[in-house]
């Protein structure tokens, strides 16, 4: 017998019937009539070709066929009943492993107060990270990836992709704890006249600063060139080479390396790092749990404001 062939009301009426052992208790169980019940158990007996239940001395008894069909049918039931129920996700007794894809700046901030909190709250959950692949939105569509962390733009005109923003961050310039450039006024010529060192993933010695300095005729030494932004602020405490970073990872690294912190004479753009997931994760529980989690790191990390600067008005 083919599923398709069988009314899966009828399924429910049967499973009645063993629970309350009789038609008229198996009607009020399911709200119906006795007639509309007796009549549905009518249909499975010709549908089974067994009578499934017989009246005895004893009562409404079922017979040898149908107490064969009793606990493959709570089974079967039990399980239809949870696929089509609301999924749940208990972060407490999860197992699960999350897969995203981020440049080392987030990971750096995100991941260990991220993981901190995973460890307290739902310690089944793994995070797996790798950096942005080339297809990112591809990748997340076809679920190789839950999670990419990027500039906003890796959204733009992607359909079925969901994006939020994480935080905005701006650049700073960092330098040893007693840096000459920390005293005086800081100009542009100053800071160009310095020693400087550039993080460049791609190999390319040049950094945000360079364009703003171009722009007013001046160039800059670039005497240390990293593709490992963990390396440059190591490198800069110990020397009097001038760092350009993001805010919060200067603060970061200045809580526990002897650095100061300083506002560049030319202030680079801020930007900003968002998060995007496909629509295929939109309303999964686990994933919505891993969203607001990383939400809530993302609110904790630390930040400088950036000053205000006014135009003077005229005399």
């Amino acid at each position: 017998m083919h599923l398709r062939e069988l009314d899966l009301n009828l399924a429910v009426v049967l499973q009645a019937l063993f629970d309350e052992g009789s038609v008229s208790g198996a009607a009020r169980r399911l709200g119906l009539s006795q007639s509309a019940t007796s009549h549905a158990l009518a249909r499975l007996r010709v549908v089974l070709q067994d009578p499934l239940f017989v009246r005895t001395a004893g009562g409404f008894v079922p017979t040898t066929r149908a107490e064969a069909m009793r606990e493959p049918l709570r089974q079967g039931l039990a399980s239809l009943e949870r696929s089509f129920s609301e999924p749940r996700f208990d972060p407490a007794t999860a197992r699960h492993t999350f897969r995203i894809a981020l440049g080392d700046y987030a990971e750096y901030l995100l991941m260990p107060p991220l993981l901190t909190r995973l460890a307290a709250i739902a310690p089944g959950i793994d995070v797996w990270t790798s950096p942005p692949p080339a297809d990112a939105a591809e990748t997340l569509a076809q679920g190789a990836l839950d999670l990419v962390l990027t500039l906003p733009r890796m959204g733009d005109h992607v359909e079925g992709l969901h994006t939020c923003k994480l935080w905005d961050d701006h650049f700073v310039g960092v330098v040893r704890r007693g840096h000459p450039l920390t005293r005086g006024k800081l100009t542009v010529e100053r800071f160009a006249g310095a020693q400087h060192a550039v993080i460049s993933p791609r190999g390319q010695p040049v950094g945000i600063d360079d364009d703003a300095l171009g722009r007013r005729g001046l160039t800059r030494r670039v005497a240390f060139a990293t593709a490992n932004f963990l390396v440059a602020p190591h490198v800069v405490a110990d020397s009097d080479l001038v760092l350009t970073l993001s805010a919060r990872l200067a603060l970061t690294f200045a809580r526990t390396m002897p650095l100061e912190i300083f506002e560049p004479p030319l202030p680079g753009p801020d930007f900003t790092i968002a998060m995007f997931w496909h629509e295929r994760r939109h309303t999964d529980p686990a994933h919505q749990f891993l969203r607001a989690e990383l939400q809530r790191a993302a609110r904790a990390l630390p930040v400088i404001a950036r000053p205000v600067h006014r135009k003077r008005r005229a005399a």
